[in-house]
């Protein structure tokens, strides 16, 4: 009889609970995830995980919950150098009267990197192991998404307007496809083409967008039905409201991710269903701008799949998708009258897997599952303002916070550890840089408070 050995492994992940967010498996308790390298190799009781394998490195997680790690759908990562900087105003005049103007005078390659480097840093913090960004400058982006060492979908942005990083349609074109040649093969980096805006984009502009998309094989990530000043000009320059138009253009699809999709109708919804697309709940940003509150109850019955996202951080104000799954459920009920309205563990699939396949990643992240990334996140509930715990994935939703993220890996890799009673460290990111960036900005963009 010969003695069958152990499989050696990079690191094992031993967890009191194991929230998987997979269709095959429901929470698990004393459960063990093993990786090799960037992948998860396996998912499994603890006592079973000790039998079969040999580690390199444990981590014994006994008072945590480990989750795949968070997915943040929509945002513009390099305004977090604008947080505070326009609050309390509507979207329009926040746009035309605040940031655009700040954009350009300032937005730059280093203007993004910096701001993009910031608001990985709070992402990383918050649990956050991937975003969909939609920037100007998105090479800036991806050198700061690298250091950090954050999964990013980078927004290839798209405007019919001249601004300081493009002169039109065109050139955002061409700009947007030299950066996505520069880091194609980066399993870190994906992209999508990110036209703004109906408002902002022409139908020549659209109809170029789905060619150039179908033909590298991207996805589409636009603003849409965000105020109702949206759906009203749509109608008088195109006499449609702006899902009608964009369908009758053929830009809905399984590869569009539709951010806010405040207003909408009951038919659009079916059109949205219909041809398979995605829409990106941003609870926070919505009601900060006054854009409304999305029927995210009806959305979801009609089967539309729904991601969760903070925005940018000038009209949020936080990156926090614990603060985004809370208020998201929070708001279902209310709207709906509904207690039973989106459940902490649909508001928890909307951070993840269903981010995932809003970014069409489904098969990479979202989930853990043998075979994807070892994209970790780990939440310890064990502070005695969450205790105590009578079921750990509502406890994510409704009493943790950010706060109580203690790991997270991103490809396997551990990027973010917080001690217990300790400040939390990342592997690739130095406070002191980070301080460097706030300071450096703010008395550049003081002129504009």
């Amino acid at each position: 009889m010969t003695d069958h050995k152990p499989e050696e492994i990079t690191l094992a992940i031993e967890a009191r609970w194991v929230a998987p967010m997979s269709a095959l498996a429901g929470l698990m308790e004393h459960a063990s995830v093993i990786l090799s390298n960037s992948k998860i190799i396996d998912v499994l009781p603890t006592v079973l995980a000790r039998q079969k394998y040999q580690t390199v490195q444990t981590v014994m997680l006994d008072e945590h919950i480990l989750i795949p790690g968070l997915i943040n759908a929509h945002t513009h990562a390099a305004m977090s150098l604008m947080r505070g900087l326009a609050d309390d105003i509507p979207l329009m005049p926040w746009l035309q009267n605040h940031i655009w103007p700040v954009e350009r005078q300032f937005v730059s390659d280093r203007f993004v990197r910096d701001g993009t480097l910031l608001a990985c840093a709070e992402m990383l913090q918050g649990g956050i192991t991937c975003f969909s960004d939609m920037y100007f400058f998105p090479q800036g982006a991806a050198e700061a998404a690298l250091q950090a060492g954050i999964r990013a979908n980078l927004g290839l942005v798209v405007l019919d307007f001249p601004s300081a990083y493009a002169n039109d349609a065109d050139d955002y074109l061409q700009k947007g496809f030299d950066a996505h040649d520069s880091w194609r093969g980066n399993p870190m980096l994906s992209s999508s083409i990110a036209p703004h805006a109906p408002y902002t984009i022409s139908n020549q502009t659209f109809e170029k967008v789905i060619t150039y998309a179908e033909q590298l094989g991207l996805g589409i990530h636009t603003h849409l039905h965000e105020t109702r000043d949206e759906i009203e000009q749509s109608l008088k320059q195109f006499g449609v409201r702006p899902i009608q138009r964009l369908a009758d253009l053929g830009l809905l699809g399984p590869t569009l991710a539709a951010a806010h999709c405040v207003h909408l109708t009951d038919e659009e919804m079916q059109v949205l269903v219909a041809h398979g697309s995605h829409v990106v709940h941003c609870p926070a940003s919505n009601l900060k701008l006054a854009s409304g509150m999305a029927p995210i109850t009806a959305i979801l019955k009609q089967g539309i799949n729904v991601a969760l996202g903070t925005d940018g951080a000038a009209s949020n104000n936080r990156l926090d998708m614990f603060s985004e799954m809370r208020l998201a459920a929070l708001l279902a009920k209310g709207i709906s009258g509904d207690a039973s309205s989106l459940p902490a563990e649909q508001a928890l699939a909307m951070a993840t897997i269903n981010g995932a396949r809003a970014l069409g990643l489904e098969d990479k992240i979202g989930s853990i599952e043998a075979g994807k990334f070892g994209d970790l996140t780990a939440v310890r509930i064990a502070d005695p303002e969450i205790l105590p715990c009578f079921d750990p994935v509502s406890h994510l939703v409704y009493a943790a916070g950010r706060e109580h993220v203690s790991h997270v890996w991103v490809h396997g890799e551990l990027k973010y550890q917080k001690l217990n009673g300790q400040s939390g460290i990342y592997a690739n990111i130095e406070p002191a840089e980070l301080k460097e960036i706030t300071s450096l900005w703010q008395s550049k963009l003081m002129q504009f408070k």
